[in-house]
């Protein structure tokens, strides 16, 4: 594997890093991006901020109930076949 290509860049007097174009582009970091910011032993370290908050099940589980008879397992395997080859299909 070859050494990743070094980039360069500056802090202003306001403390802003201009991100070089080439790393922007390969994170698809389009303008508005938000970013964790990290300081870590090696440096600092940027990562996108989730698009969603992390919720966890027990905030909704059950938010969605089901008003129908019960599905069986075969049922609702072959509703999630059927939709899996209708999103590859892209209709």
């Amino acid at each position: 594997m070859s050494a990743p290509e070094r980039l360069t860049t500056t802090v202003s007097t306001k403390g802003q890093v201009i991100l070089p174009k080439a790393i922007r582009q390969a994170r698809r970091w389009e303008a508005g991006t938000r970013l964790t910011v990290e300081n870590t032993p090696e440096g600092v370290l940027l990562k996108p901020e989730p698009v969603f908050a992390e919720t966890r099940l027990e905030e909704v589980f059950g938010c969605l109930a089901y008003q129908g008879t019960p599905k069986t397992l075969e049922e609702m395997e072959a509703g999630v076949l059927a939709e899996a080859k209708r999103r590859h299909a892209g209709g």
